[in-house]
This record gives structure tokens, sequence and C-alpha cells, in this order.
């Protein structure tokens, strides 16, 4: 079969010549361009939208970290760290022993508040069993009365013959006076020459210790001076302690004699004396009778029970101190830092170690004060962990700080001065986790992205 090819014209050029025709290229899009464009367009749209409606319902930000009540522990109590029962990052349970102080002071004063507690209720005891006494005391002192009454009678019929008998021993006090006088004299003359051959002993001494130390002397020589310088230092001591015992047997009987004298008007006053006695005894006898010595009894012992009050709370206080030599956990949680060694005293409120509490972990979310205003406490909370990508934790709001960062921090800004320049303040929002998931191990400090649902 022929084929019959149909000749194709030339194509003149811009020259009129014959030549190649150009290609013909076309500004129109490819389809498959404007398929992709318009995918994407939705795309955007879509997800714009649904940001924009995300977004309107919901406050977010990135200023948040998980955070937790971190408990100080701190000492009530002077005292040395005798132990340390546990380790940075170790968990501990609530009422266990972490720091165990030196306790052996503390033990002294228990005992120290418990003996003075038995011997308040001792004292007590006795004060109650005072007032029976009373009353008895009080009935055999009448009696007595009576007794003192007649005594004092008699007392003056004595008076007249110890008058009689002190005049008689003056002139014998007299002369012991005199015999004390010369033996006093006879010591001094012994001391004076115990004080001289003592002199003659230290020179003996002296001039045989240089001769010795020449070596023109033995030393036989020398030791028998040093024995004689102590025997006539030992009888020079014994002559004034002689001394000193005659002018003491002196001085004795000079008050003998004056006492003597003394009795000797007393005895002359004897019978003024028994007649004041009398009087005196009569006295006694009322006064035993006074109707309020069994009610005062009574008073010191209601005092008495009084001073047992007290010391029982210082037996408390006592074991009380005693307890807080122990040093126990007051949370569950995870010992976070430690400030001490063994073997530091620690003071009352000093910081010892910070227990992180391993349950009430929650959120503290730095909003900027625009967005306060949809905000309140019970909102939900879609909660994010950077640790954790793709996890998402539920919360709700808890609390709303009263005042900004800004007001709490330690040099607080003073806007009043003339050059403020207006800032957006960031207030704290508590944030607590609804049903924390044990699989994620959540710690004070993580950073995080919170989105409070306001609508």
């Amino acid at each position: 079969m022929t084929t019959t090819q149909t000749p194709q014209a030339p194509v003149l050029g811009s020259d009129g010549h014959g030549g190649e025709a150009p290609p013909v290229v076309s500004n129109a899009p490819r389809p498959w361009i404007r398929a992709v464009l318009a995918v994407a367009l939705l795309v955007v749209l879509i997800f714009g939208i649904r940001y924009a409606i995300f977004a309107w319902k919901h406050a977010s930000t990135d200023d948040a970290t998980i955070d937790a009540d971190a408990v100080a522990i701190t000492s009530k109590v002077t005292e040395r760290v005798d132990r340390i029962l546990v380790d940075t990052n170790e968990p501990v349970r609530k009422g266990q022993l972490l720091v165990q102080l030196d306790d052996r002071d503390e033990r002294q004063k228990l005992a120290q508040a418990i003996a003075e507690r038995d011997a308040a209720v001792a004292q007590a005891d006795a004060a109650e069993a005072n007032v029976a006494l009373v009353r008895d005391q009080q009935g055999a002192q009448e009696r007595q009365g009576v007794g003192a009454i007649a005594q004092a009678n008699a007392a003056i019929t004595v008076a007249h013959e110890q008058d009689v008998s002190a005049e008689l021993q003056v002139p014998i006090a007299q002369i012991e006076g005199m015999d004390a006088t010369r033996q006093y004299q006879a010591a001094q003359s012994a001391t004076q020459s115990a004080v001289e051959n003592l002199a003659k002993a230290n020179a003996d001494f002296e001039r045989a210790s240089s001769l010795v130390a020449t070596g023109d002397m033995p030393q036989a020589q020398l030791d028998s001076a040093r024995a004689a310088k102590f025997a006539a230092e030992a009888s020079a001591q014994q002559a004034t302690v002689n001394e000193k015992q005659a002018r003491d047997n002196v001085t004795a009987a000079e008050l003998k004699l004056r006492s003597q004298e003394a009795n000797a008007r007393s005895a002359q006053a004897g019978v003024p004396s028994g007649r004041g006695q009398l009087i005196t005894a009569r006295g006694h006898y009322q006064e035993s009778g006074a109707p309020s010595r069994v009610p005062a009894a009574q008073a010191a012992a209601q005092a008495a029970r009084a001073q047992i009050q007290t010391a029982q709370a210082q037996l408390r206080f006592a074991q009380d101190q005693l307890v807080d030599t122990q040093i126990r956990s007051p949370i569950d949680g995870y010992v976070g830092e430690k400030d001490v060694e063994t073997g530091v005293t620690v003071s009352p409120g000093q910081a010892i170690m910070q227990v992180v509490p391993a349950s009430h972990i929650f959120v503290t979310a730095n909003y900027k004060e625009t967005q306060l205003g949809d905000i309140h406490v019970g909102q939900p909370v879609d909660i994010t962990v950077d640790a954790y990508k793709g996890v998402n934790f539920r919360g709700q709001v808890e609390a709303i700080s009263p005042a900004s960062q800004n007001l709490f921090s330690l040099i607080p800004a003073q806007n009043a001065t003339g050059n403020f320049v207006k800032v957006t303040q960031r207030v704290p929002v508590r944030i607590v986790f609804d049903h924390p998931d044990s699989r994620y191990a959540l710690r004070p400090g993580m950073s995080v992205e919170t989105n409070i649902s306001i609508r």
C-alpha cells in the first residue's frame, strides 16, 4: 500500500526567507500546579480557621513551669548533727527520720524535769500533810503555853540563885585572864628566838650553797645546812602557831571575863526577865489559839499544788525538746537539696534540707495581664510538657495570684517616678492536674505550655 505525503508549505522567517518555525510559549499555569496551590490554600485556610477558633476559645502561654510547694526542713533546737539518714534525690515517706541530732543534753534536761516534777509532787504532799500537822501543833502549843507560864514563874525564883553564882565566877575569870597573858608573853619570846634561828639557818644555807658551787665545801655540809634551814622554818612556824594560840587564849579569857560579868549583870536582872518571860508565855498561849494558822497552811498546800502544774509544763517542754532532736519528714516526697553534714551545729530555723512533695504537683503559668479578663478559677486547661512530646495532660485553674510578678520582685518598679514606661505585666496562675499519669515523672522546674479554655 502506497502512502501519499502532502508537502508542507515552507515557513517564512522574519526576513522573508524560508526557515524553522519558533516554539510557541504559553503563560497559562499547568493544571497540576493549580491543583497543588488550591489544596495548599485549602489546608492553610482550614488550619488557620481552626487556629483562630482555638485562639479565640483559649488563653495560651509558654511562660509556665511545673511547680511544687517544697518544704524547708529546719531544726527547732541548737544541737550538733549526729547522723544524716537520707541523701539528695532519695525518696522519703511522711514521718521518716531524716536527721538525728545529738540528744545527750536534752536527755539530761528531761531527767532533771522529771526530778523537779517529782519534787513538786512531794512538796505538795508535804504541804497537805502540814495542814493536819498545824492542827495538831495548835493543840499542843496551847498545852505548852500553860506549861511555859508555870516555867516563867519558876524562872523568877531561879534568877535569884543565878545572881549569887554569877558574882562568884567573875574573880575566877580574872585569874584565868592573867595566866593567859603570861603564856602569851612567853610565846612571843619563843617566836622571836625561832625567827632569829631561821635567819641564821638561811644565812648558813646561802653561804654553804656558794661554797659548794665553788667546790670549797662538800655536798654533805650543804645537805646539813638545808636540813637545819627546814628545821628552823618548822620551829618558826610552830612558834608562830603557839603565839597565835596563846593570843587566842588571852582573847578567850577576856571574853570569858566579860561573859561572866555580863552573866552577873544578867543574873541581877533575872527577876525582871522572869517576869517578862511570864508575860511572853501568856502571849504565846494566846497566839497558839489564833484561828488563821490552819487556813494559812491550806493556802500553802494549794500553792504547792500549783507548782506541780509548772513542773509538768517544764517536763512537757523537755520532752518536746528531746523529740525535736529527731527531725522527720512532714510529707511524702524527695530530698531535693541537703545543706548540712554530720558534725555541724545547727540553730533553730536554720534550713537543713529541702523536701519536694511527691504529690500535689501543679503548674505556675505566667499569663499577661491582658489575658486575665477571661480567666477564672475552675476553668479546664490543656497542658503539654516539653519533656513528653505528644502527651496531653488535663488540669484546671486553681488560683490566680493577687499581684503580678513584678510586685514580688526584690526591687519592685515604682511607676510614680515620672519615668514610667508601660510594660505588660504577667500574673502567676496556679493550675492543678486532674489525673496525673504515674508513667510520666513530673518534676518541678520542667517547662510546659498551657491552654486555658475560656469560652
